[in-house]
């Protein structure tokens, strides 16, 4: 994997999806990315398998809702006339899968989306996933957050559910 630095073009990029609130914004970026740096994209939604299931379960809830962020990112890049391709994976580790993806397709970025949410106590909270692929991805790594605007219109939305 090339180290290259920030001001080098991104070839392939890996696109965490989850089928959240941020998809969009990862789908947005990494569009730019491509029409930028001719980079190919490949959207990744990971299924996390816990250790009630053997790794090759057939999880079909899950499965089909992921089947249906990818769709909808594919249709999202499309509409930009950016090629997407896309992967679903299970694996016990979200972080985990995404940076061993990144390493078997040689991907030289991982793009991950993060909601804006704050923990009891006022503290932000960056998460498990976005915090493994930190420390261990052997690629850049741009995180996009999802505005204040966007979490406070969602969180009013789901006020009384």
């Amino acid at each position: 994997m090339p180290a290259g630095t920030w001001t080098d073009p991104v070839t392939r990029a890996v696109l965490g999806l989850s089928g959240g609130p941020t998809d969009g914004e990862v789908v947005e970026f990494g569009c730019k990315l491509a029409r930028a740096d001719r980079s190919e994209l490949v959207g990744v939604y990971v299924v996390e398998v816990d250790w009630r299931h053997d790794i090759d379960d057939d999880l079909e809830v899950e499965r089909e809702a992921a089947s249906r962020a990818l769709d909808v990112a594919e249709g999202m890049a499309e509409r930009q006339k950016v090629p997407l391709r896309t992967q679903l994976l299970q694996a016990r580790d979200v972080g985990a899968a995404l940076v061993d993806e990144a390493v078997a397709l040689e991907a030289d970025a991982i793009v991950l989306g993060l909601p804006y949410r704050v923990r009891f106590g006022g503290d932000f909270a960056i998460g498990q996933t976005i915090h493994y692929v930190f420390r261990n991805a052997p690629c850049r790594v741009f995180v996009v957050r999802e505005p204040v605007s966007a979490s406070e219109s969602r969180q009013e939305a789901t006020k009384g559910f």
